[in-house]
């Protein structure tokens, strides 16, 4: 799925321009994998409305004396955390359909008798009972 902010719908003058840059260093940026713009079929450049905040953040943070591989990182770690958050949201959103789809969570303890599942909500009594196996299929308690 493609955010709004991510479809790639500015030439490369007009990112320029909303970027406060010169299209040279648009071009220059692209090539070093700083940031890297959409294509068309045509193979012309195509910016989206995040390419355009990456420029400006790699302008302020150069400004600032940031090398272009510290802000290629820390563009990097952005892009990883967005990643991250949207996974989890779908995890999230995940968890929640199943939970909506499974009415009463099983829950299941161990007795006397084996492996037995336990109404959602019920608390077991443990049992502190002593049970020695014995060969042969005896036990005592």
């Amino acid at each position: 799925m493609v955010d709004d902010e991510d479809a790639p719908i500015f030439a490369i003058a007009v990112a320029a321009e909303l970027a406060g840059m010169h299209p040279q260093t648009l071009r220059q940026y692209d090539r070093i994998g700083l940031v890297v713009p959409g294509r068309t079929r045509g193979g012309s450049r195509r910016y989206s409305a995040r390419n355009i905040a990456q420029l400006r953040e790699v302008a302020r943070l150069s400004a600032d004396g940031m090398s272009l591989p510290a802000i290629a990182r820390l563009l990097d770690l952005e892009d990883e955390v967005r990643m991250l958050r949207r996974r989890v949201l779908d995890l999230e959103g995940a968890l929640r359909a199943e939970r909506e789809n499974r009415p009463g969570v099983r829950v299941f303890a161990a007795g006397a008798s084996g492996v037995v599942p336990v109404p959602s909500g019920r608390r077991i009594r443990r049992s502190t009972d002593i049970v020695l196996w014995r060969p042969g299929g005896r036990s005592e308690g």
